[in-house]
């Protein structure tokens, strides 16, 4: 079943300081803040929601649909899209403009400081949800702001079931524009941090949250995930891992093993364990789309973390 996967698309320079964020600034300082982090590690990378997710999502063995706005420059990273099978039919050219650029940053403690040039991302909303046909689940993943909205609003008048990742776009909404999400989609996936700045802003606590959705997802990192729904209330552990060597992108992982699951009809705690395993493979790797496993592998390290036989 074809996923509509809509969000960002975007270079990703990554960049890596090798101390710590919080022995270089002086919480009494902020107010003239004036730092620079020298980072001797650095390297491009294809990024984005919509990339990312449906990368992983692909690797699961999904059926992910990308549609985003790129600019001129984007050749290279079509060409990777296009090698690993994902379709590219929704993918909007700009031209004069750059595809959307992320400059992250992550410290010694896993911790990041992003810059992000929006660029042919701002033309977002110039897809419409109703140009994919047959499309049978979908996210509302960080992209343009009109874009997010009209997005929304195209999936829920044509009665199909999607996610809400508002991520590092939540700040650009007021509590009226996020309550329309919510009511609009049918899960809401957010981080710990993004948990408390959308109960801050819109008023209601998680509990209210997740009582107006299918499932609110609030995930912790290192302390796994929780899932609320219907009054119960799910803990996904998080897995064990290798080493954690980067940690951008396992977010998008993370959210690509629920909608692989949601579409297979599975049960939530399934759904939960199957995207905090993505996530943990995920930051094992350099780079967000440079994971790789077999199913064999997945359907191990499954059962070496959570029991059972659940095979992709």
């Amino acid at each position: 079943m074809p996923t509509l996967i809509t969000g960002s698309l975007a270079y990703d320079t990554i960049m890596v300081f090798p101390g710590k964020f919080k022995e270089h600034i002086l919480p009494e300082q902020v107010h003239i803040l004036n730092v620079c982090f020298g980072v001797p590690e650095l390297r491009r990378e294809f990024g984005g929601c919509c990339g990312n997710i449906a990368y992983n999502l692909k690797l699961l063995g999904g059926d992910p649909v990308a549609m985003g706005a790129v600019g001129e420059d984007f050749a290279p990273y079509r060409a990777w899209l296009e090698k690993n099978g994902i379709g590219l039919s929704h993918i909007k050219t700009i031209r004069g403009a750059h595809t959307a650029q992320a400059f992250v940053t992550t410290d010694a403690d896993n911790n990041q400081i992003i810059a992000f040039h929006p660029g042919a991302l701002e033309h977002a909303h110039e897809n419409k949800v109703g140009d994919a046909n047959g499309i049978t689940l979908g996210i509302v993943a960080p992209d343009g702001r009109d874009a997010m909205i009209q997005h929304a609003a195209q999936f829920a008048q044509a009665g199909i079931p999607f996610m809400f990742d508002p991520g590092q776009a939540l700040a650009m909404f007021g509590a009226d524009e996020l309550n329309a999400f919510i009511e609009q989609a049918s899960y809401v996936v957010v981080n710990d941090y993004e948990s408390e700045l959308l109960c801050e802003k819109t008023g209601a606590t998680l509990e209210q949250t997740a009582a107006r959705a299918d499932a609110l997802v609030v995930t912790r990192g290192a302390k796994g995930a929780d899932i609320y729904r219907g009054g119960e209330h799910i803990h996904i552990g998080a897995v064990k891992i290798s080493e954690a060597k980067d940690p951008t992108g396992c977010g998008d992982a993370f959210r690509a093993g629920l909608l692989h699951g949601i579409a297979g009809g599975l049960d939530w705690q399934t759904c939960g364990q199957i995207a905090s395993l993505l996530g943990g493979i995920k930051i094992e790797r350099h780079g967000t789309q440079n994971h790789r496993f077999t199913k064999d592998e997945f359907t191990a390290r499954y059962r070496e973390n959570f029991g059972g036989d659940f095979k992709l």
